[in-house]
């Protein structure tokens, strides 16, 4: 007769499931190392936003967001701010993106990039293509990912 109690099943089985998780972690990522049939392409690594702040996550319970963003020729995202870091990289199309202090970059179709933060900017597409920008967030759940300029009265 087994004499255990419940608590004791469910920490060997949490001990189960967490070696289980470990194996199939340690796996994947030695799935994703460069080989002669996988390869691997960088496409940022840094600790700064590309305004030269660092990245701080919020705290709080956290939430990942990814998104497609389109930004018509003539286009604009409009003055807004992310309380959250985010990464982006352009797909397709190349945007203008200016801060308030006027200090702007252009971003080009392939080049990767993490967004500023707290930090009141807009993009512009000058282009005669739709911007395709594909963008992913670390955020909270309880912090909008985007907060829009109120307008001045």
């Amino acid at each position: 007769v087994n004499k255990t109690n419940p608590g004791d099943r469910m920490t060997m089985f949490s001990k189960l499931l967490l070696g289980i998780v470990l194996s199939f972690a340690t796996n994947l990522a030695m799935s994703i190392e460069a080989s002669d049939k996988v390869k691997v392409t960088p496409l940022l690594k840094t600790q700064e936003t590309w305004d030269g702040k660092p990245i701080v996550y919020p705290t709080g319970k956290a939430e990942i967001t990814g998104m497609l963003i389109e930004v018509a020729p003539g286009g604009e995202t409009g003055w807004h701010l992310h309380p959250v870091p985010s990464f982006g990289m352009v797909m397709e199309g190349e945007l203008e993106v200016e801060l308030k202090s006027g200090k702007t970059r252009v971003m080009k179709a392939g080049e990767s990039v993490a967004e500023t933060v707290n930090e009141l900017h807009n993009g512009r597409n000058k282009g005669s293509v739709p911007v395709k920008l594909l963008v992913f967030y670390a955020g909270d759940t309880e912090l909008p990912l985007t907060i829009k300029e109120l307008p001045q009265h």
